[in-house]
C-alpha cells in the first residue's frame, strides 16, 4: 500500500517529556519516550486536518497505534526540549498507515539523534454509538478497519509460532524461563471508552519485567540499594493482535529470552485474554534491558550484569 499525497508531508514537532517520566534522577524512562513518540504522531494527523477527537466525534473512528517498535540511543533528560520529526511511510499491511519517526536533541551545542521509533495506526469504527457520522476523507480510508484483528509482526517475536497459543492458564509459563501474572485492566488504561490502549500495554510491559525480577529475588529496589544499578531500556516493541476490552482480566507471560555478553538481557511479552474457555493472544512485545550505574545525581554509565543477576535470569 502507498500512502497518498495528503498524508505524506513531514510534520517535524518540539516537545517535553513529563516530569512523570523522571523515575531514575533526570533521566527519562523509556515508557515516557514513547508518549512523546505518540503525542508527536497525534500532532501529525492534527497538521493534515484530522484531529483525534474529530475523527471519533464526526467520523466515528477511533485513533489507535497498534504497533510501535522503539529504540532509544542516547538519554533523555528531565526540562529537555527535543524534535520530533513523523514521517510516513508505504505499509505493509492494509488497514494500517506507518510513520516513522526520529528524535534529535541538543548535546553541547550539537544535535545528535536520541531514538527512533516506527508506529503503526489504525482507525477503527466505533461501535457504541449508532449515531450518524460524516464520510471518512479518501487519504484515511485505507486505515478504517471495523475490529482491530491482526496476524503476530515476524517469526521469533513474542509467542513462538510452532508452540502455538496455550490452552491452559495454570502452564501459560511452565516450561519456559517465564513469569506469568494476570491483571484486571482498569479503566484508566483504556481509551474510546472500552477498549485498552497502547500506553495502557506499555505499563503492562514495565510492570511484568518489575514483577520477574523482584520474583527472581533481584528487584529494582534491591540492586539500587546494594550497587547503585537501575535498569534500562535501549530497545522495546509491543504489536496488537486482538482487541482487550475494560475489566477483561489480561494474563501477561514475560520469557527470558537470552542474557547477551552479560551486557544486557532481552524478554518476550505475550498478552492472552479467556474467551469462551479459550485462551486469546491480544498482544506480542519485546523489550532489551541493560543496567546503569548511578555515579551522582547527574551522571551514571553502562554496567555490566553481574553473576547475581545473570544467575537469576537464567536459572527461574
Amino acid at each position: 500500500m502507498t500512502m497518498t499525497s495528503v498524508v505524506t508531508p513531514v510534520t517535524d514537532v518540539e516537545l517535553r517529556p513529563g516530569y512523570e517520566g523522571a523515575n531514575i534522577g533526570p533521566w527519562i524512562g523509556f515508557k515516557h519516550v514513547n508518549y512523546l513518540i505518540e503525542e508527536a504522531v497525534l500532532r501529525h494527523f492534527c497538521a493534515i486536518g484530522h484531529d483525534a477527537r474529530g475523527l471519533y466525534v464526526d467520523n466515528g473512528l477511533c485513533w489507535e497505534i497498534v504497533d510501535i517498535d522503539t529504540r532509544i540511543i542516547h538519554v533523555f533528560n528531565l526540562d529537555e526540549t527535543v524534535r520530533l520529526s513523523v514521517s510516513p511511510v508505504a505499509s505493509p499491511r492494509d488497514g494500517e498507515h506507518v510513520f516513522e519517526i526520529g528524535i534529535v536533541g541538543d548535546r553541547q551545542g550539537e544535535q545528535i539523534k536520541l531514538a527512533r521509533s516506527r508506529v503503526s495506526v489504525a482507525l477503527r469504527e466505533d461501535s457504541r454509538w449508532a449515531t450518524p457520522r460524516a464520510a471518512v476523507a479518501p487519504e484515511l480510508a485505507s486505515a478504517v478497519v471495523p475490529r482491530i484483528r491482526r496476524s503476530a509482526p515476524a517469526i521469533g517475536f513474542g509467542a513462538a509460532p510452532d508452540a502455538g497459543v496455550p490452552t491452559d492458564l495454570a502452564r501459560i509459563a511452565q516450561g519456559r524461563n517465564a513469569f506469568a501474572w494476570k491483571l484486571r485492566i482498569p479503566y484508566f488504561y483504556c481509551h474510546f471508552t472500552e477498549r485498552l490502549q497502547m500506553s495502557g500495554y506499555l505499563r503492562v510491559m514495565e510492570e511484568v519485567v518489575d514483577r520477574l525480577l523482584a520474583d527472581r529475588g533481584v528487584s529494582i529496589r534491591t540492586l539500587l540499594d546494594d550497587k547503585q544499578l537501575i535498569p534500562v531500556v535501549p530497545r522495546s516493541r509491543i504489536s496488537m493482535l486482538d482487541e482487550v476490552y475494560m475489566e477483561e482480566e489480561l494474563h501477561t507471560v514475560l520469557v527470558v529470552d537470552q542474557v547477551f555478553k552479560n551486557l544486557t538481557f532481552t524478554a518476550g511479552m505475550e498478552c492472552y485474554v479467556e474467551r469462551d474457555g479459550q485462551l486469546v493472544n491480544v498482544a506480542v512485545g519485546a523489550i532489551t534491558h541493560g543496567y546503569a550505574m548511578l555515579e551522582d545525581r547527574g551522571s551514571w554509565g553502562l554496567s555490566t550484569l553481574d553473576d547475581r543477576l545473570c544467575q537469576a535470569l537464567t536459572a527461574p
